[in-house]
C-alpha cells in the first residue's frame, strides 16, 4: 500500500467511516463493525433489505430499501460479482501461496505486503487462520534469518 489509510477516520461511536473510493474492504469492515455497534439488526436490513412484499422500484423505495440497493451497488462494484469475487479470492490465495521475502526488502515492508494480501482475503471472507499466518511468514525468511527463525519456533513449542 502506496498511501497510508486515514485510521483515524471512522474511529468515533457516533460518526460511521468515511468511503473515498479506495480501501473498500477496509471500509467495508469498519462501517460492518460501526453499524453492529449501534443497531445489529440494521444490517439485516442493509444486507437483505426489509421484508415489504412489493416491488422494487428506486422512485417508490423507503429509505431502507434504498440503502440496501446502494450497498449492494457499492458491494458489486468493489467485489464485484459471486464470478469476479471467487477469482480475486483465487488470485489472491495465488499470492498467498508464493509469497517470498524479496532480497532487498526490509521486514517492514515485507511485513505490510503481506498484511495487505490477508486483509484483502479477509474482506473478500476467506479467512486464514492464525497459525498458518504465523507459520508462512516464519517460512518466508531468507536463510540468512535461520537462526531467529529456530529461536522463535522453539520458543512457542517450549512454552505449550
Amino acid at each position: 500500500m502506496a498511501a497510508l489509510l486515514n485510521f483515524e477516520e471512522g474511529q468515533s461511536t457516533y460518526k460511521p467511516p468515511r468511503f473515498n473510493g479506495q480501501y473498500y474492504g477496509w471500509w467495508k469492515t469498519r462501517m460492518y463493525d460501526f453499524i453492529m455497534a449501534k443497531y445489529s439488526e440494521l444490517w439485516d436490513i442493509i444486507c437483505d433489505g426489509p421484508y415489504v412484499p412489493t416491488k422494487k422500484v428506486l422512485m417508490n423505495t423507503t429509505g431502507f430499501q434504498l440503502t440496501n440497493l446502494l450497498w449492494e451497488a457499492l458491494q458489486t462494484a468493489h467485489e464485484g460479482t459471486t464470478q469476479v469475487k471467487q477469482s480475486k479470492i483465487d488470485m489472491l490465495t495465488t499470492k498467498y501461496e508464493l509469497f517470498r521475502m524479496k532480497d532487498d526488502e526490509s521486514i517492514q515492508d515485507m511485513h505490510t505486503r503481506f498484511t495487505s494480501i490477508i486483509n484483502e482475503l479477509q474482506s473478500l471472507g476467506e479467512i486464514i487462520p492464525r497459525n498458518k499466518l504465523v507459520r508462512k511468514i516464519l517460512s518466508v525468511f531468507p536463510s540468512s534469518w535461520e537462526s531467529k527463525v529456530n529461536a522463535i519456533t522453539e520458543g512457542r513449542i517450549c512454552r505449550n
